[in-house]
């Protein structure tokens, strides 16, 4: 008997393929999953993955507009930004200043 995913494990592996330097938000990773309105369960999926030690790029997953959002969830406050800015990305006053440029569609890269 094949056991399914849970929703969690999707966002994990949906949040591992976005590529550096990229980022996605919080609904496109939930209407990838067939799951529009869920954003706010991608954001509890991802709140505790750096906390627990898992490998997921986190830090790239943002709201709609490109603000950080879940910074308050990387232990320290400035750890989200940093991670964000090592990977060339431009933030400023906690928003993703060519979010459009870099957004990262799910449904777009990973079409079959």
């Amino acid at each position: 008997m094949m056991v399914e995913d849970s929703f969690f494990d999707k966002v994990y592996q949906v949040s591992r393929l976005i590529p550096v330097g990229r980022v996605t938000s919080y609904g496109a990773i939930a209407k990838y999953l067939g799951a529009a309105r869920s954003a706010r369960m991608v954001g509890w999926a991802l709140n505790g993955t750096k906390t627990r030690g898992m490998d997921v790029p986190a830090h790239r997953v943002v709201n709609r507009k490109g603000v950080l959002t879940g910074k308050q969830h990387f232990g320290q406050r400035s750890l989200m930004q940093e991670l964000l800015e090592n990977e060339g990305i431009i933030i400023e006053n906690d928003q993703i200043l060519n979010f459009s440029e870099i957004f990262w569609d799910p449904e777009k890269e990973l079409a079959l």
